[in-house]
């Protein structure tokens, strides 16, 4: 389950609507009302946190959802760009041992992230919104 105070405007994750899980990015939040705000492809509407799904890092969340480009290293580790921004995967396929960086300021991380915290990191380093598919 997701924490509200996790998420800011533009995260992408899945929320449980109807009965199906869709794809959603987050528009608002409140914290008093312990709900966000977030636009399901239908329509926004104010989720709880256990409606609230977290997508995990992958290829094809990196390269579909967020639209950054795969490059295979020579020595076998992967790195995904997006502008100036980086992620570089020591084994292709782990995303346990990761590290991202933009211009002088590089973060390792030796757990897996999801989505919409490698979107709050790219936010802090960047001061941009990583979204959904754009190019910067």
């Amino acid at each position: 389950m997701i924490k509200i105070s996790d998420l800011k405007a533009g995260d992408v994750v899945r929320v449980l609507h109807d009965g199906e899980e869709r794809e959603g990015i987050v528009t608002n939040t409140s914290r008093n009302e312990n709900l966000a705000c977030i636009d399901n492809g239908i329509q926004e509407f104010w989720y709880p946190p256990e409606q609230i799904v977290p997508i995990p890092m992958s290829e094809a969340a990196l390269t579909g959802i967020l639209g950054f480009e795969k490059e295979l290293m020579e020595n076998g580790q992967v790195k995904y760009k997006k502008g100036p921004f980086r992620i570089l995967l020591r084994e292709p396929g782990n995303y346990t041992n990761l590290e991202i960086w933009y211009r002088e300021d590089h973060r390792h991380f030796h757990n897996p992230l999801y989505l919409h915290e490698l979107q709050n990191h790219h936010l802090d380093m960047t001061k941009m919104t990583l979204e959904r598919g754009v190019t910067h």
